[in-house]
């Protein structure tokens, strides 16, 4: 690992977020129905469900960009420090994860809500600078 920030590390921390935020509520919209199949078996039952789920494609495309995610993550880690790593993805993905939701029509709650999130990158930010001035 490195000691140094390089921004290319923290962009690709927040492309991560990016892929997994954005994508989290179109799975969970692509899976809607999902509920409603009832087979007799177990193993049915998890075949019906894994074939209702990877035929729509508005899970899988979403399931597909969420994943890529995942290459970034692993291919960003082994060249960046793990103690940016996880406060910058987990928070940045929830805060993705909330504004997609919005985009999608959900609700967010209160005026309460949008202080943590603007809490939550300040608070990124300052971890990003105090490892870029160390």
């Amino acid at each position: 690992m490195t000691d140094t920030v390089l921004p290319e590390h923290a962009i690709g921390f927040i492309l991560v977020a990016l892929c997994w935020g954005f994508t989290n509520p179109f799975i969970k919209n692509g899976s809607k129905g999902l509920e409603s199949i009832q087979r007799d078996s177990w193993l049915s039952q998890a075949a019906a469900e894994y074939w209702y789920l990877f035929t729509r494609w508005q899970y899988v495309v979403p399931l597909v960009l969420n994943l890529c995610g995942s290459v970034v993550y692993y291919h960003t880690l082994g060249k960046a420090d793990l103690s940016l790593a996880v406060p910058i993805t987990n928070s940045l993905t929830f805060i993705f994860t909330t504004v997609a939701g919005i985009l999608l029509g959900e609700s967010i709650g209160s005026s309460r809500s949008w202080l943590g999130m603007a809490l939550v990158v300040a608070g990124v930010g300052l971890c990003v600078q105090s490892k870029a001035s160390s």
